[in-house]
């Protein structure tokens, strides 16, 4: 997708869309031509899982809408994938590049200033747009999803629910439904069942799911399919090697783990920290900030993790894995979630990310949701295949039962 979306936003049509993408491109294009002749505003949302092309669908809309000369902007929640979009797809068009937002960027926006908002990865969108920065004059409590829909006639949610991995995070099909329809908006919805991500595996994501205990099935034996591969790995050095193989051979590749292990900032000479550390294996998270750290070849900054080839060497996060797709994904599961009598359990105090520290706003039951999802998305973000690890025992065990391959 980021091979030719400078193509596809800045000059012509690059993609061709499938099946349910077609419909959500054309009900948008129809809301927008209607909401232009009876002056009225109408509310799109488009539903699907990792892969489903719903990031095809936003930069297809936003190229073909500048094109028709409409008013159109695109909008996430997350700092890298917008970073990202504006170096790929606004390319040395700095007018391009305006065109990505984030979320909390419409607090002061006209109502209907807009003829459309694409609102990407939309399961990111929080309560309110307030933060330590916001001025005191527009800290009114006013819901992030309000002024979302207030500013276009025709605001467009790309969402998948089951990609809600952070506490405060709320976009689902239901909440966005309910506050529109309680404007007396029209709402029409798309739910995409296309799966092009895991090499249109949607046997490995359904096999994801039961295992991860997002699915009323229980987990199960890795069946095989021919476009999907999965390993697992007796030692991260064992994954890092056959990723380093796959690099060798062409292919794209990183590895990812859940938040267990400490996060330093850079050292004064901007070199980083081996955080990530497994027996007499460590290795650095990915960069914290937006400025490239350590010595030649330097680390890439924090939004680029995933595209840039010089992101293999850190580990990265769910932060800087979301949205993003790579050919060969390595997963580290921390212990904070590990496989006890038969399933995965949570365990909370293994646990390192911040945002889950605060046992009142976040109680357990929440914590073991949000982390399920986060291994959700870390494990479906291979195009070709995933190496699993795990370092506790027990888990690794289980694992090597329902995945026949092991290196």
């Amino acid at each position: 997708m980021l091979a030719v979306a400078a193509d596809e936003v800045q000059r012509r049509e690059q993609f061709v869309l499938v099946a349910g993408q077609k419909l959500a491109h054309s009900i948008v294009l129809h809301e927008v031509e209607r909401a232009r002749r009876r002056d009225s505003k109408s509310v799109v949302i488009v539903t699907g899982g990792p892969g489903s092309g719903k990031s095809v669908i936003a930069l297809s809309l936003l190229g073909d809408l500048a094109r028709r000369g409409r008013s159109v902007l695109h909008a996430t929640g997350s700092r890298s994938f917008t970073q990202t979009l504006r170096k790929v797809a606004g390319e040395r068009q700095p007018r391009v590049q305006r065109m990505f937002k984030y979320f909390n960027q419409f607090m002061e926006a006209e109502p209907n200033d807009l003829d459309v908002l694409i609102l990407d990865e939309a399961h990111r969108i929080r309560e309110t747009s307030v933060d330590r920065y916001t001025k005191a004059a527009l800290r009114t409590g006013r819901p992030q999803v309000d002024e979302l829909i207030a500013a276009a006639r025709v605001p467009v949610f790309l969402l998948d629910q089951n990609q809600v991995v952070k506490p405060g995070e709320l976009g689902t099909p239901e909440e966005i439904t309910r506050y529109a329809a309680a404007l007396g908006f029209d709402v029409h919805q798309v739910d995409l069942d296309a799966q092009f991500r895991c090499g249109g595996s949607e046997e490995y994501v359904q096999w994801v799911q039961r295992l991860l205990g997002l699915a009323k099935d229980g987990p199960t034996q890795w069946p095989g399919d021919p476009a999907f591969e999965v390993r697992v790995a007796n030692s991260p050095q064992a994954m890092e090697a056959l990723l380093q193989d796959k690099i060798a051979a062409g292919y794209g590749a990183r590895i990812s783990a859940g938040y267990c292990w400490p996060w330093s900032d850079a050292r004064s000479d901007k070199t980083l920290v081996e955080d990530v550390r497994i027996g007499d294996w460590a290795r650095p998270w990915n960069v914290k900030g937006d400025r490239k750290a350590g010595d030649a070849p330097p680390a890439p900054p924090a939004p680029l993790w995933a595209t840039d080839s010089n992101g293999f060497g850190q580990v990265g996060c769910i932060y800087t894995a979301q949205g993003f797709e790579y050919d060969w994904s390595g997963v580290i599961l921390g212990p904070d979630l590990v496989w006890r009598d038969g399933r995965f359990v949570a365990v909370r105090d293994a646990n390192k990310d911040p945002a889950f520290k605060n046992r009142k706003t976040t109680d357990d039951v929440t914590f073991d949701r949000l982390v399920r999802n986060t291994y959700k998305v870390l494990l479906t973000r291979g195009m070709s295949g995933t190496v699993l690890y795990s370092p506790d025992p027990e888990t690794r065990d289980a694992l090597h039962e329902l995945v026949s391959v092991h290196v």
